[in-house]
């Protein structure tokens, strides 16, 4: 594939738009990747026909991260605060959902992911201090990086949604070096906190066959299981990565000897 090939089938932009809900349906593990910002008005989550379900949970289970300014997600009438990087869990069975900010001068920014699921784990918020932070890297080799782990085998219960995300530390630009792959699930990344004149630069594709992808803030990327999910940016940043497929083992992957990429 070409730049423009890879971009339209690998590459999400647009996801956060102004009192708008915007999804994408990847048949890779039937993952549904997408972005909610309510800033005037409160937002429902909608039933797609393309589902062929009575509700969008009736048969799937779903993780929301907050990147924006303090929002509101009730469940089934229940509300939960989300601050910047706080992450819910809404399981399967679950009817009615709705996002809003709470002030529209700051708005809240929903990322959501969503699987299918067969069994109804309980709804759970998970704040940004206790998912288990773990540092990773170091500054001489710029990927100098702290790790949230949300939605795992030792966070919040799920079918087989895995969420997290990662923040990496001024002057480190790399994520995820050595590259892996995991052949028994896919993976999405989505970028945030890029500064303005700012870029990020993906690769993905086989280790033997590696290909790029220029990346802006808040924009998100499928990525394949057959694929490597890399980048390095112009400055800092984060991204939250999600994972749905065959294993949902945290450590299920293969890790690609940097010599052997090409």
């Amino acid at each position: 594939m070409m730049t423009e090939e890879l971009r339209s089938n690998f590459l999400i932009g647009s996801l956060m738009q102004a009192d708008e809900i915007n999804l994408v349906y990847t048949h890779y593990d039937r993952m549904i990747i997408g972005g909610i910002m309510p800033v005037a008005k409160s937002i429902n989550l909608p039933t797609y026909p393309s589902l062929k379900a009575n509700y969008f949970l009736e048969r799937r289970e779903l993780g929301i991260i907050n990147i924006g300014g303090d929002g509101e997600i009730k469940v089934n009438g229940k509300a939960y605060n989300l601050s910047k990087l706080d992450c819910l869990y809404v399981g399967k069975g679950t009817e009615k959902v709705s996002f809003k900010s709470k002030k529209k001068e700051d708005p809240a920014k929903f990322y959501l992911l969503s699987a299918p699921a067969h069994h109804g784990y309980a709804t759970r918020l998970l704040k940004k201090e206790k998912a288990m932070p773990t540092e990773m890297g170091a500054l001489a080799t710029a990927n100098h990086r702290t790790i949230y782990k949300y939605i795992h085998a030792a966070g919040i219960k799920s079918c087989q949604l895995v969420m997290g995300l990662t923040l990496l530390k001024e002057g480190s630009v790399w994520n995820t070096m050595p590259a892996h792959v995991h052949d028994r699930r896919m993976e999405a990344y989505f970028y945030f906190d890029i500064p303005k004149n700012q870029k990020l630069i993906h690769l993905m594709g086989e280790p033997s066959d590696t290909k790029h992808l220029v990346v802006g803030n808040e924009e998100a990327i499928i990525s394949p299981p057959w694929s490597i999910h890399s980048g390095c940016g112009t400055s800092n940043y984060g991204f939250i990565w999600g994972m749905a497929g065959e294993n949902s083992d945290y450590t299920d992957m293969e890790m690609v000897d940097i010599n052997k990429l090409k």
